[in-house]
């Protein structure tokens, strides 16, 4: 008699065989790749540090506004150059987002067409990347604590808003209605 059974479990190696080497994350280059939530967490990141930088150029402006019209030009010269440089790590940021499903880069031209962006934001969110390496290069390493945190505070912003839009004007409401039916009941606050 044999001892194998063909019940018996089997023999081989079942564990996933992943590779553990990963890309490069650099976000001034149009090589590599980008997961969602680092693309989400960085252009949230890249959002917030041009809304400070940007108020920090007004506040300057205006506190120097009283110099005469070189201050009016170089703070707007600096907003144009701050503008450029946003939208060029925001174009870098698509490309390596659309290398991650393995996408060309060329499709972040869509950035510039109307509606067609909306659809290509929309694609970028959803997307799931490649497993493993593609023609763009290996995956991106795990997401850290700061990128997950800066993709999360989008989500927040857009509840915080939902429940500011509901609870404001139905507390508006409830105060004018306090404050008619107040003035119509009592008649000793007359």
């Amino acid at each position: 008699m044999t001892d194998t059974s063909p019940y018996q479990p089997p023999r081989g190696a079942i564990t996933p065989t992943t590779s553990t080497d990963y890309g490069e994350i650099n976000l001034l280059s149009s090589q590599g790749r980008l997961g969602r939530v680092r693309y989400i967490g960085y252009s949230v990141g890249l959002g917030f540090l041009i809304n400070v930088i940007a108020g920090l150029l007004g506040g300057a402006g205006a506190f120097l506004g009283s110099g005469g019209d070189w201050a009016g030009w170089a703070g707007g010269g600096a907003v144009i150059v701050l503008a450029l440089a946003a939208l060029v790590v925001s174009v870098m940021l698509v490309i390596q987002r659309l290398h991650d499903f393995d996408a060309s880069g060329w499709w972040s031209v869509l950035v510039a067409v109307p509606f067609a962006n909306l659809v290509l934001y929309l694609v970028l969110l959803i997307m799931p990347g490649t497993q493993g390496p593609n023609r763009f290069g290996n995956p991106p390493p795990p997401n850290t604590l700061g990128a997950i945190i800066l993709a999360l505070v989008l989500p927040l912003i857009f509840v915080v808003g939902i429940v500011a839009a509901i609870a404001i004007p139905a507390y508006q409401n409830y105060v004018h209605r306090a404050q008619t039916t107040g003035q119509h009941d009592s008649p000793l606050q007359r």
